[in-house]
């Protein structure tokens, strides 16, 4: 396989089971904007029951059970039995993250129900992670001062052909892989770092 090859990317990540590999049956399943808070949710403050989930996304508990149950009928979540006692059904995400592979697959799939889901699933993405930064932002004077120098929000220009911008795309993929698992959870000073990658051409008129 040549080192260019957008598939080298998806590689990194086939033989993790943590992570769930997306197709197009699957992406049907995740393709609404509260199924996708739902899951980042889940994965972030870990178990929960509709009711504490609808309190959180200031959803009703009717809509976020009908999600939930819509997205564990596509393998993204899965009941929680430790937790749940009687009438109470705990939700717990069943893997860390989620890889999609080229969007282009999707994009330019034959069906328009695929195409228009991961339009739905691109934009929900890029909302959220407008979102996230915007919080950091308003919130970065509470943090250790350590922390605060953490932060980095630069952007660059570069001329690139289309193989090389793939190329820059899989190397950065495989040095935030290096990173992972590398500190232990509930290790002393530690935090969650949120890092959004975002790569595409501008035209030059």
């Amino acid at each position: 396989m040549a080192p260019n090859d957008p598939a080298d990317r998806t590689s990194l990540y086939a033989d993790d089971p943590q992570l769930h590999q997306v197709d197009a049956r699957t992406l049907r399943g995740l393709a609404h904007p509260l199924r996708i808070r739902l899951l980042n949710a889940l994965r972030e403050f870990g178990p929960a029951t509709a009711s504490g989930l609808a309190d959180r996304l200031g959803e009703s508990s009717g809509a976020t059970s009908y999600h939930l149950r819509q997205l564990a009928a596509y393998g993204f979540v899965e009941d929680d039995p430790e937790r749940g006692k009687g009438r109470e059904r705990w939700w717990k995400a069943a893997h860390t993250g989620t890889v999609f592979g080229p969007a282009v697959d999707f994009t330019h799939h034959a069906d328009p129900e695929v195409r228009g889901a991961m339009g739905v699933v691109l934009h929900e993405v890029a909302t959220t992670h407008a979102q996230e930064l915007n919080t950091w932002l308003g919130t970065m004077h509470e943090w250790p001062e350590e922390w605060q120098r953490t932060m980095d929000i630069s952007d660059f220009k570069l001329r690139l052909t289309p193989e090389l911008a793939l190329e820059l795309n899989e190397k950065m993929h495989a040095l935030m892989k290096s990173y992972r698992d590398r500190v232990p959870d509930g290790a002393e000073g530690a935090g969650v770092v949120r890092t959004h990658l975002h790569m595409f051409p501008r035209s030059t008129d």
